[in-house]
């Protein structure tokens, strides 16, 4: 498990612990789990899925290092 934070400028959209999320990284969908390496990536639209919660998202950034992941997007209109 590791702890993850996912924001948009209008809401805490997820907040707690979580076994794996899936991004859509500007290179490709990623996936990090517990002690991921440090990465830091551009997101595009898609969906984030923590946990096999699905999240639709327009674009954003996302950084993971200590067992812990931010995300901040920017959501669908």
């Amino acid at each position: 498990m590791f702890e993850i934070v996912m924001i948009s400028p209008e809401e805490i959209l997820y907040q707690g612990k979580a076994e794996s999320a899936i991004f859509p990284g500007e290179s490709g969908v990623f996936e990090t789990l517990s002690y991921h390496r440090p990465v830091v990536s551009r997101l595009v639209g898609g969906s984030v899925f923590i946990d096999n919660r699905e999240y639709p998202i327009r674009r954003g950034l996302m950084g993971f290092s200590n067992n812990k992941a931010t995300v901040i997007v920017e959501r669908n209109a």
